[in-house]
């Protein structure tokens, strides 16, 4: 029983406070600037459903914590939903009550009757503000822990490889592949992983010789590869070189540290994107989109390896763990906010396409379609929860796992 609950705290408690952090930073990019813009805030939640903490600040505005904690909002005053979803006729009645009570002045503290262009930098303000987060934790543990540098050396080709097939060996230095200058292994890998299918031409150092060879990348199995390879993903088949004069430490300063934590974030964007692209041209199956099960899993893998390595002290471990949350924090940070951007009513993307709609036409989408969109956006964003969940349960084989208990 107590290691049943130990495992339940090992996965659920980093989960919740990787999630937690990334969801309320979200939140207090829309509300900051929806206070610098004078709109008037009702509320401010982390988690939905009843709640489990309430308190009101100065301006009235509730701040509370409800007890399902997959979420939170900002309402602004007039709202009759937490996703800030304007009703044609509420809005009407909302303008004549305002009207009646506090006249034409009072309509500027409503975001509905905002000026465009501040409605759209308030909803642009929750991703925007993941992405600020990304960046500073990638900054920080930067300038803290420095970065570990791997020379793109050959340490190890898998045989019956697209490595081996294109006469890779052991000891080769990779300069250049498909022309761009190759100087970590980690862009090596980045450059690999989602060009399944196409060849590529390296230039590698062999010696005091430059030899061209072509591999081209096979998606890798559970079975195959060096295990640095992702499952699932493009791989050539080999490993970096692990001697000492190989792998460097390098440090940065602020302006370093900040420049590192950009790069990073914008690796995890440019990524994301060309993942998608490949699913839009068929030549991805979409099988490494995750959701909540797979957050999950990662933040206990991360609690779990920061308990398993290294010393076992409880100070070192407490490091370790803050170090690998605060990564995975970063990951995830990046992802909703990219997710959010998404051009799919009820995200702050779709908010934003009808903005867009708004500012060319000078006038705002009728009501009609907007509903229409709204529940179009909303089956959509369901289907692709439950894609994503699927793609989760097969991942941790879940169903292999039940099937068992009746066979």
């Amino acid at each position: 029983m107590l290691g049943i609950a130990q495992n339940v705290a090992i996965y659920t408690l980093p989960f919740l406070a990787v999630l937690t952090l990334v969801i309320t930073v979200h939140e207090l990019g829309h509300l900051l600037v929806a206070r610098w813009c004078g709109v008037a805030c009702d509320r401010f939640s982390i988690g939905f459903g009843r709640s489990l903490l309430a308190w009101r600040d100065k301006s009235g505005m509730e701040w509370r914590v409800g007890w399902i904690p997959f979420g939170g909002y900002v309402r602004f005053s007039g709202d009759e939903d937490a996703a800030s979803v304007p009703d044609a006729d509420d809005l009407a009645e909302l303008r004549r009550e305002v009207l009646t009570k506090e006249g034409p002045r009072g309509l500027r503290r409503y975001f509905h009757f905002k000026p465009l262009w501040q409605r759209a930098l308030v909803v642009a303000a929750g991703p925007a503000a993941n992405f600020i987060l990304a960046v500073v934790i990638f900054a920080a543990l930067a300038l803290v822990m420095g970065n570990v540098k791997i020379k793109p050396r050959v340490g190890e080709v898998s045989p019956a490889s697209p490595a081996a097939a294109a006469g890779f060996r052991a000891g080769d230095l990779i300069l250049r592949a498909n022309g761009h200058p190759v100087e970590d292994f980690a862009d090596l890998q980045q450059m690999v992983v989602l060009d399944t299918g196409r060849p590529i031409t390296f230039e590698v150092q062999r010696g005091f010789a430059e030899v061209q060879l072509v591999a081209t990348p096979v998606r890798k199995t559970a079975t195959s590869g060096p295990r640095g390879c992702p499952v699932g993903l493009g791989c050539i088949g080999i490993a970096p070189s692990r001697a000492k004069g190989d792998i460097q430490l390098v440090s940065f300063g602020p302006i370093g540290a900040l420049g590192q934590g950009v790069k990073e974030t914008r690796d995890i964007l440019t990524l994301t994107l060309t993942y998608l692209g490949r699913m839009v041209t068929g030549h991805e199956s979409g099988d490494q989109l995750s959701g909540p099960l797979g957050i999950l899993g990662a933040s206990g893998h991360a609690a779990q390896a920061a308990i398993d390595d290294g010393p076992p002290t409880i100070g070192a471990t407490a490091v370790r763990l803050l170090v690998n949350l605060l990564g995975m924090a970063g990951f995830l940070s990046v992802a909703v906010g990219f997710a959010n951007l998404l051009p799919i009513p009820v995200l702050d993307g779709g908010h934003l396409l009808f903005y867009g709609y708004e500012a060319i036409a000078r006038r705002p989408l009728a009501a009609r379609v907007q509903a229409a969109g709204y529940r179009v956006g909303f089956a959509l964003l369901v289907g692709l929860m439950l894609f994503v969940t699927w793609n989760d349960l097969q991942r941790y084989k879940v169903f292999h796992l039940i099937g068992g208990l009746f066979s």
